[in-house]
């Protein structure tokens, strides 16, 4: 069980479907891997939701006989639940028009597999947000938690 777990039965806020998480941040197809992004308890808290529907491309190699979503996906796909929240809040607006890059992944930890037809239910908590910006993710499927992680980010030009 994670810390972040509770977030999975409150009602979001607001909700920001696919066209304007396109707005927000560059990803697109077929490295796009948030479809909807909740928020809640202004903006401290997201939840982003992603379905794989075992057509992705990296399922042909990861693996032929036994697909499953490498980590770093999950990791991407918290990290881009992020950039389309934050870019679209007032609160945040100094970072409208900037993009966000890694900084360093800590204590990542992947508990269980996701697989095709998975939801993914993506859980951050915001620890700090600016031109450093830090954040607790939690993901999970119908079987429990998956992966969690600390994610900090550099926020710069895009030019």
């Amino acid at each position: 069980m994670g810390k972040l777990e509770f977030l999975l039965k409150e009602e979001p806020q607001d909700i920001l479907e696919r066209p304007v998480i396109e707005q927000n941040i560059p990803h697109r197809d077929p490295f796009l891997f948030v479809d909807e992004v909740y928020l809640f308890e202004d903006k401290k808290y997201l939840m982003g939701l992603r379905r794989f529907t075992g057509e992705e491309p990296f399922f042909k190699g990861h693996f032929p006989k036994y697909p499953v979503v490498p980590g770093v996906m999950i990791l991407e796909a918290m990290a881009q639940t992020v950039g389309a929240a934050v870019m679209q809040s007032p609160k945040f607006k100094t970072l409208k028009g900037k993009v966000a890059f890694f900084a360093s992944i800590e204590q990542a930890k992947f508990r269980k597999q996701v697989a095709p037809g998975d939801l993914l239910k993506i859980v951050i908590e915001l620890q700090r947000v600016g031109k450093i910006t830090k954040i607790y993710g939690e993901a999970y499927t119908y079987n429990g938690l998956c992966t969690e992680a600390v994610l900090n980010f550099i926020v710069g030009d895009k030019d």
